[in-house]
């Protein structure tokens, strides 16, 4: 059974009195003023969780170490792997669809064309080819949504012409020395590219089921 973040398991009163104690200390040296002082009280016994108390006493040099656990740590999602295959293929989809998911190879080189229709490349659980692979997408009057996840390097050379080629935000990386580069090239003409990236689905339960405490 997974364990829940320690930070948010409930706290008892001894523990608000703890921290209570170590604020009444912090205003006898003068490091709070009884107005601060009064805040952070109240704050304090009306915290839930542990993860409550960690603002109140962030700027201060003494607290009790052992009362707030360290948060749990996330544990590393590991990269696609590196598992050759073919070189080159393609997907076109003229007024109809294309639906790549589950578990399957990304060609090192992938044509994709969607002409007034639509691609669905889900890249979760696939493995890659090379190191390195390009999908190119050219979305004419159709649309392409593509999901990769955090552990791959991500490169965008696509335009949007009367059209959009999107990516994802900045910061959702979770990079290490394994990830493969994706590039995702092509044209958007009067039609849409979306690139999101999203973590497995099966990592995801593991966090809510975490969450919960089962």
């Amino acid at each position: 059974m997974d364990q829940p973040d320690p930070q948010q398991l409930r706290i008892s009163d001894a523990d608000r009195h703890k921290v209570a104690d170590v604020l009444r200390d912090a205003a006898g040296e003068g490091r709070l003023d009884f107005e601060e002082l009064d805040e952070r009280l109240e704050a304090t016994y009306s915290a839930k969780v542990y993860a409550d108390l960690v603002p109140i006493l962030a700027d201060l040099p003494q607290q009790p170490q052992t009362l707030i656990p360290a948060p749990a740590a996330t544990p590393a999602m590991p990269a696609p792997k590196v598992t050759g295959g073919a070189q080159k293929d393609r997907a076109i989809a003229i007024m109809s669809g294309v639906d790549k998911r589950g578990p399957w190879t990304v060609p090192a080189d992938y044509y994709v064309l969607a002409l007034m229709g639509g691609a669905n490349l889900d890249l979760r659980q696939a493995s890659f080819a090379a190191k390195e692979v390009t999908i190119t997408v050219n979305a004419i009057m159709g649309g392409a949504e593509i999901i990769v996840p955090p552990t791959v390097h991500l490169v965008m050379d696509g335009i949007g012409i009367m059209g959009g080629f999107d990516g994802p935000r900045s910061g959702e990386e979770e990079l290490g020395p394994d990830s493969p580069t994706l590039r995702i090239k092509g044209v958007a003409f009067w039609g849409g590219v979306n690139v999101r990236r999203k973590r497995p689905r099966g990592d995801l339960k593991d966090q809510f089921r975490k969450h919960l405490g089962h």
